[in-house]
């Protein structure tokens, strides 16, 4: 247990720093945003870009972890889903929205650094690049369409399908500017065709590269301070639950059933889905005034996570063994 606290711990001292620094106001919550946007438009994309073009594509196209990866997050969305409008008879919007916090996970700014601690940038930035390419182009858009096919419209002139169709053309512009889907693609691309930067450029790419993961957490830390979780304890605690169990359990069976794979990439997808929910998940809830309940329950979340995913790694490290 003290080998995978020497994981773990860093993670979330990391994160502390970050919300003890905004909590007395060395940062204001607006400059994380700056160092967010940073991350976004510049470290993580030198990330992505880094782990796949320096390998073959053979290396990184990996079927069984976008499969593993893609159904096991559908069943947690879709869970959230079903028990938000079965059981506790929510809107299809605010249900959506639940969904989306069980199987839409921060795989950038928490599993990337903890993937990275247990086997390194490389196998991290691989795992990263296809956990993206299944939260841009599946989880994501389904989850924003769900949610956007239940929303209210002002004048009452769209029908619900006009709305999903919208929401997923919405969805579809936003791939096409999003920077780290670039990285992935420039990353590829360097891959297939077999190209290599000149060695000043790689130095500076590599350089970016290498603060993903500090900037990353400390991110992470100084975006939870001022979040309050009173009076949502149940569905705080549903979501928590969902994303920090329910999602990757789906994983894990999803790689039961399907062929096998390298075993540092079947942990890789196991952390990735076991990690909080993405970041931004209160900015995507606020269009359908979920925004309060996305930021308790992404709060609640950060913190157990510490103790969820600890006691995950001290499984999957006893497992291997």
């Amino acid at each position: 247990m003290l080998a995978v606290l020497a994981i773990t711990l860093p993670i979330y001292l990391v994160m502390a720093v970050g919300w003890v620094a905004t909590r007395t106001g060395l940062f204001a919550r607006t400059e994380m945003r700056v160092f967010g946007k940073y991350a976004i438009h510049i470290a993580l994309p030198a990330l992505l870009f880094n782990a796949l073009s320096s390998r073959s594509v053979a290396e990184v196209v990996n079927p069984v972890f976008l499969a593993a990866y893609a159904g096991g997050s559908l069943i947690a969305i879709l869970g959230g889903f079903l028990w938000a409008r079965r059981v506790a008879g929510k809107p299809v919007a605010e249900s959506a929205i639940i969904g989306m916090g069980m199987g839409c996970p921060n795989s950038g700014f928490i599993g990337f650094p903890l993937v990275s601690q247990v086997f390194g940038a490389s196998t991290a930035g691989v795992g990263l690049a296809l956990a993206m390419v299944v939260e841009n182009l599946v989880t994501l858009p389904v989850a924003l369409a769900i949610a956007e096919s239940g929303a209210g419209v002002d004048d009452g002139s769209r029908t619900r399908g006009e709305r999903l169709r919208g929401a997923l053309r919405q969805s579809g512009r936003g791939l096409v500017r999003n920077p780290m889907i670039w990285g992935i693609a420039l990353g590829f691309l360097f891959s297939l065709l077999g190209w290599r930067l000149p060695e000043p450029l790689a130095r500076t790419v590599n350089l970016f590269a290498m603060s993903t993961a500090a900037i990353a957490l400390m991110v992470t830390g100084g975006s939870l301070v001022g979040i309050r979780a009173r009076g949502m304890a149940r569905d705080v605690g549903v979501i928590a639950a969902g994303k920090l169990l329910v999602h990757p359990l789906a994983v894990l069976l999803m790689l039961v059933l399907l062929p096998p794979m390298d075993r540092q990439l079947q942990t890789a997808v196991v952390v990735m889905a076991a990690v909080p929910m993405l970041g931004i998940y209160p900015i995507l809830a606020q269009k359908h005034h979920q925004d309060a309940l996305a930021a308790a329950a992404q709060l609640g979340t950060t913190i157990a996570s510490f103790f969820t995913l600890t006691t995950l790694l001290w499984v999957l490290q006893r497992a291997h063994a």
